[in-house]
């Protein structure tokens, strides 16, 4: 999950600070630079600004008027925009309609600065159904894909060319289905080859994958239907093809990648080379512990593999952990002859430099540290930026390094901003936009030149932190060692008034699987986005803590240690922390509470169940009580297959321990949820109805996995999950 701070006008002292979970942000939230990454451009109330970070000057690009289309009198509303590679023409993004979690289906418009032409794209297709548009890069051609099949129309003539006629629901072509999507971050699923001659794409075969049944009953007064292609855990992966496809005459060859006929296989990377004659693609095995690098010719479509790897859990992709990777690219050196690629194979997540034939490969990137985010490649300067943590893993830093593996990694952030820091860099290296907060310093943002981490001249630099800010506020990070020795990062946030003498009440807020850290030093970590008003002020010590399993950086063996142990090295971590808590003078062991969502939901059943001598009150929220239930890429990762682990589904599963029961819980679920979808919901409840346990269930009907859709659900929700915990676990000291 990933907090970022979009401040893009710190040069005028304009601060625009938005904030987002990974659940609702939206993708191509990046930054739109110039070719020579002095300047960068940004959509103003319809108007396409450029600015010029040396000399803070700001110029008006494409007034609004000019993007007015013809028979209408307002603006285009832009989502977001992109320029060919010429920068003759710009391609604008609107309308935008959900695809599951993002907005990535909509309309989009072509803007040609030689005549301030402004024409749509697709006319004739259905409105908000065009996905992913690229200009090609001769700047010729844009290609998109609407209703599972790819399209090219030529700019000049806007003559609509299909490159793929057979796609539907089940045969998705140029991008991908709810799994792919969901647990790869793969939505883009095709790419212009750099000659502009032809597309590679992907092709999801859904036929065999079987459909999730979820009931609309609320937008009619017959209930309606809603099929959801979903392969659950022990179930196939949707097989997948690869296929070039020739602008001028269609023809199509499909790449002979090897997969795995009797259990199946992913790819969830697929780029051209470097070049115009092969691809590069990542395949993993169904146990996702096993990575294949392979080229493809894209003319015959033979296949040669140049660099594998295996793990005893599992391989992460790079998405994962690095969010600039979500719509693709691939990280090429010395003009496509080498590459960047990261490994956890010495125990840490680290950069190497691999030859294109596989035979070379150089740890750039040294010591017991993970990188956890890859922020520049400067060539030019052989140095690679990386944000890395060596010495606290709730924070985050700016490092660079030789990219010829030489020399030891240096610290380019302040020595005096402890914290957590993002950056912007500009393409050439010179310029970064620069996020920096802690829990008790609000984000702030400046301009940076680097290497020097100077602020720009004229501008406002970071103001100084102050440690006083640190003493007087009401949370603090520390550090908890279990009974088995377990090192556990955590944070707590103190009632105000606070009286050490008395005894509060504690809630935790949990999440605990592999997908989520909740201990990071930003500001605002301490909120709780269901509980209206503040909790500190009501009388309650929040805390969180993260246990082994969680993506903290602390090395492969942190991370890796809950293979095949969900629900049981994350609980029992958990339990034992609490404990310790439960050991505080000032800690009202009658009054612990726990409550998550999603992941943290399941947990906070699990802890529950497993640990009623502990926790007395729970509220889950979207849980998956049965892992079973869940899909197969993400159960998999992380359980194994349950045709071969069936006995760890079982012991991780919460509606295992419903009987266990003791406290007093709610449990809340969305009727329309994609993700966990609701027959978790009703499992859980046969199990607790079958041992005759008291507890309180809210259905949101026809709300998906975030439970926002609707007048007045957020309120209502949040001040339901208040009104629970106030009942139940009262606030105040005693």
């Amino acid at each position: 999950m990933m907090l970022r701070f979009h401040l893009f006008r710190s040069l005028f002292c304009l601060l625009l600070v938005t904030t987002a979970l990974a659940s609702s942000a939206q993708l191509y939230d990046k930054m739109t630079w110039s070719a020579d990454g002095n300047s960068f451009y940004e959509n103003e109330d319809g108007a396409i600004i450029k600015y010029t970070v040396k000399d803070l000057s700001r110029d008006i690009l494409v007034p609004a008027r000019l993007l007015i289309p013809a028979g209408r009198t307002k603006a285009l509303d832009i989502k977001n925009f992109f320029f060919s590679s010429d920068f003759k023409k710009l391609l604008i993004y609107t309308n935008a309609k959900k695809v599951w979690r993002y907005e990535t289906r909509g309309d989009y418009w072509i803007f040609n600065f030689s005549d301030s032409t402004l024409k749509q794209l697709g006319k004739g297709l259905p409105s908000s159904s065009l996905m992913f548009a690229k200009i090609s890069p001769d700047g010729n051609r844009v290609a998109y894909v609407s209703e599972h099949n790819l399209f090219v129309e030529d700019l000049s003539t806007h003559i609509i060319k299909p490159l793929t006629r057979n796609g539907s629901r089940k045969m998705i072509n140029g991008t991908f289905d709810w799994v792919y999507e969901e647990e790869f971050d793969c939505r883009d699923g095709f790419r212009w080859s750099p000659d502009s001659h032809a597309i590679a794409y992907w092709q999801i075969n859904d036929s065999s994958t079987r459909d999730y049944y979820m009931l609309n009953t609320t937008d009619s007064v017959y209930s309606r239907v809603v099929p959801v292609e979903y392969p659950v855990a022990g179930q196939m992966p949707s097989p997948f093809k690869i296929a070039v496809v020739e602008i001028r005459d269609n023809q199509t060859h499909w790449m002979k990648i090897p997969t795995d006929a009797k259990n199946g296989t992913y790819l969830p990377r697929m780029e051209w080379a470097s070049n115009s004659q092969e691809l590069v693609v990542q395949r993993l095995n169904r146990s996702q512990n096993e990575s294949d690098i392979l080229f493809c010719n894209a003319k015959t479509g033979e296949v040669k593999s140049i660099f594998s790897e295996k793990e005893a859990a599992w391989v992460d992709i790079i998405s994962a952990w690095d969010d600039k990777y979500k719509m693709g690219g691939w990280d090429w050196l010395n003009n496509g002859n080498e590459f960047l690629w990261a490994s956890e194979k010495d125990g840490w997540r680290h950069l190497y430099r691999i030859s294109s034939d596989g035979k070379r490969q150089v740890l750039i990137t040294h010591g017991n540290y993970d990188v956890m985010e890859i922020s520049l490649i400067d060539e030019k300067n052989d140095q690679v930026y990386f944000i890395a943590s060596p010495d606290n893993a709730t924070q985050a830093y700016l490092y660079r390094c030789n990219l010829d593996g030489s020399g030891t990694a240096q610290r380019v952030t302040p020595a005096n901003e402890p914290g957590s820091h993002s950056y912007e860099f500009s393409p050439n290296g010179k310029y970064a936009e620069h996020h920096f907060s802690n829990y008790y310093t609000s984000p702030a943002g400046e301009w940076i030149t680097l290497p020097d981490h100077q602020a720009i001249a004229g501008t406002q630099p970071i103001k100084t932190i102050n440690p006083q800010d640190s003493a007087s506020s009401n949370i603090s990070f520390f550090k908890i060692l279990t009974a088995d020795g377990v090192s556990m990062d955590g944070w707590m946030q103190k009632p105000i008034p606070f009286d050490s003498t008395k005894k509060y009440p504690v809630l935790f807020y949990v999440y605990t699987e592999p997908a989520g850290q909740t201990v990071r030093d930003v500001y605002g970590i301490t909120h709780c986005s269901v509980y209206p008003g503040k909790l500190d002020q009501d009388g309650y010590i929040y805390i969180s803590l993260d246990n082994r399993g969680t993506p903290a950086p602390k090395g492969a063996a942190w991370r890796k240690s809950i293979y095949r142990n969900i629900g049981q090295v994350n609980i029992h971590d958990q339990a034992q922390a609490a404990a310790e808590v439960c050991r505080w003078s000032f800690v009202d062991t009658s009054r612990i509470a726990v409550w998550g969502w999603s992941g943290g939901g399941s947990a906070t059943l699990n802890l529950m169940f497993q640990h009623p001598e502990i926790y007395k009150t729970g509220l889950a929220v979207a849980a998956v009580g049965n892992m079973e239930t869940y899909d197969n890429i993400y159960q998999e990762r992380y359980m194994g297959n349950p045709l071969e682990t069936k006995a760890d589904y079982v012991k991780g599963s919460a509606i295992t321990y419903a009987s266990k029961l003791q406290g007093n819980l709610l449990y809340i679920h969305g009727s329309g949820d994609d993700n966990v979808h609701y027959d978790n919901a009703e499992m859980l409840l046969n199990e607790l109805i079958k041992y005759n346990k008291t507890f309180q269930f809210m259905e949101y009907p026809n709300r998906t996995h975030s439970i926002s859709e609707g007048p007045g659900t957020g309120i209502h929700l949040r001040n339901l999950f208040k009104n629970y915990l106030n009942t139940h676990c009262p606030g105040g000291g005693k």
